[in-house]
């Protein structure tokens, strides 16, 4: 019976230049690979390190690199190993296989915000009403499923950021803050649907998960097994739960560090808490 590794991507497995100030001065920085271009310009790395160990879990559990990316988005990226079967992309509003939505699955979640949540033109609306343009950048809709904000993070009232949070709370929706994007994301579009929609076709008997934001902690606590790093949302309120471990390291090494355990608990390994 397979094993499922269902991994967030951004800011847990690869990291912009933005985010590898997480990890250590310049003249300690590991050796880096390039995994992601855009407009001829390099966005996103991992550690070769890291690289390495993605290729041996390819090869020794059903990996499932599980975003909040937009299809787009999502394949801009070239992870080294073998090409994923699935993919999770929208935060679980569109399943891939080989690389194509999977209509049904995407029919079905549309139908579920449809009947749980407050519209997605509600909330879009709200955000560009209530939102400051002295330090909202840009403001999109992704995949007309949820919406977000890039912004200037310094310049960003925290105070803004909760009110916008109970308002949405009150409708259905989840706001989560990472970097300079702020989501606003529909309560019922999880990661963790789609996983275990993933491990169902599948027949994993274990589902191992990775996250560092409030997007992710569904799929950790759907996960048999769950890793977060010691950056982001999650670690930054001291989130935690049984079976989730929390991570000191930051940045591209807690990348490294959470392939480790990814590839021990595929192997069956009882080291878990030690490097190889």
């Amino acid at each position: 019976m397979p094993v499922l590794v269902a991994s967030d991507l951004d800011r847990t497995l690869i990291y912009s230049s933005a985010a590898l100030a997480l990890t250590m001065p310049d003249a300690r920085a590991p050796r880096l690979l390039c995994v992601e271009v855009h407009e001829a310009r390099p966005l996103s790395y991992m550690t070769e390190t890291s690289a390495q160990l993605l290729t041996d879990l390819g090869d020794a559990a059903v990996f499932v690199p599980t975003t909040t990316r937009t299809r787009k988005q999502y394949q801009r990226i070239n992870l080294p190993g073998p090409p994923p079967k699935y993919a999770i992309c929208a935060n679980g509003g569109h399943l891939l296989v080989d690389g194509v939505t999977d209509a049904g699955w995407h029919a079905g979640v549309q139908a579920r915000l449809a009947d749980e949540c407050a519209p997605l033109e509600e909330v879009s609306e709200y955000l560009l009403r209530s939102a400051d343009p002295v330090w909202v950048r840009k403001h999109r809709v992704a995949e007309d499923l949820f919406a977000y904000l890039v912004v200037e993070r310094e310049l960003l009232p925290g105070d803004w950021v909760k009110e916008l949070a109970v308002w949405a709370e009150n409708r259905g929706w989840t706001v989560s803050l990472q970097g300079r994007k702020l989501y606003a994301v529909p309560k019922p579009l999880t990661k963790s649907a789609a996983v275990r929609e993933v491990a169902r076709r599948t027949g994993a008997e274990l589902t191992l998960a990775a996250g560092d934001s409030l997007l992710d902690a569904d799929l950790l606590l759907a996960a048999d097994r769950g890793w977060r790093p010691g950056h982001g949302e999650l670690a930054d309120t001291g989130w935690s739960a049984p079976e989730i471990s929390a991570l000191p390291e930051r940045g591209v090494l807690a990348g490294e560090r959470i392939l480790r355990e990814f590839l021990r608990a595929t192997r069956g390994s009882t080291a878990v808490g030690q490097h190889p």
